[in-house]
């Protein structure tokens, strides 16, 4: 069936707060999209843009606001492109594809009052197959990682993220980020906390088929779900950073 035969979601502009479940027209979008990503068809689509990619986008961010502030009260979520929303636009000026468009929606609810990827966030990706979930930081900046590094070791923090890493790992969790082969130098590779250690990023997420309730509102209260069973980690990431 073609995006324009799918019935088209409610105009959101003026009403960010309803939102109804991803319509089946943004997963239509999505995997036409990955097999036309070329300017050229994406501009002949742009009105399946609007309607099936950022009004759904921009609800969804909306709805998530207020239950992502019980979680953490410093968190943002802004309905809009450069805010929660990250652009479709791929920057390809280093990267060997030179395919324009990112074929999945990517939105970003990061804590604090700098919004940057060096404060820990909930992480969100919808692909025409598969929804990602996740909190943490993909990538440690120098002095953060140092930061990272020194709060292992210590004899409070470090044992903490021991506990929120295996409770995580019961709940099905893996811990990612892990860039080094090596503890730093000077710290033994028995250490109690060596893999930890081995971390340039961290985070973790859930990763699946989509759920049964992406097409409801119930959508949201499934969101929520995962990022509160992760939101041990992003706590202990936020305190790191205060």
């Amino acid at each position: 069936m073609p995006i324009d035969d799918l019935p088209a979601p409610g105009r959101q502009g003026k009403n960010l707060g309803v939102f109804s479940g991803i319509p089946k027209g943004t997963l239509k979008f999505l995997s036409e999209l990955s097999r036309n990503n070329e300017k050229a068809w994406f501009e002949e689509h742009r009105a399946d843009y609007e309607s099936y990619f950022m009004e759904p986008a921009k609800a969804l961010v909306a709805a998530l606001a207020a239950p992502l502030k019980k979680l953490d009260p410093n968190i943002h979520a802004e309905p809009r492109v450069n805010g929660s929303i990250l652009r479709i636009n791929r920057d390809v000026r280093f990267s060997k594809d030179k395919t324009p468009y990112k074929d999945h929606l990517d939105l970003w609810f990061w804590s604090g009052s700098k919004k940057g990827w060096d404060n820990s966030g909930f992480f969100f990706r919808l692909s025409d197959k598969k929804l990602l979930l996740g909190a943490g930081m993909h990538g440690f900046v120098p002095p953060v990682l140092a930061l990272y590094r020194e709060q292992v070791l210590s004899d409070k923090r470090g044992p903490e993220l021991s506990k929120v890493a295996a409770a995580l790992n019961k709940k099905g969790y893996q811990l990612g980020g892990e860039t080094y082969k090596k503890p730093p130098k000077g710290v033994p590779a028995e250490h109690p906390r060596a893999a930890l250690l081995k971390h340039g990023g961290l985070y973790s997420s859930w990763d699946g088929k989509h759920p049964k309730e992406l097409g409801t509102a119930r959508f949201v209260d499934f969101v929520v779900e995962r990022y509160r069973e992760l939101l041990p980690l992003h706590r202990w990431l936020s305190q790191m950073t205060k």
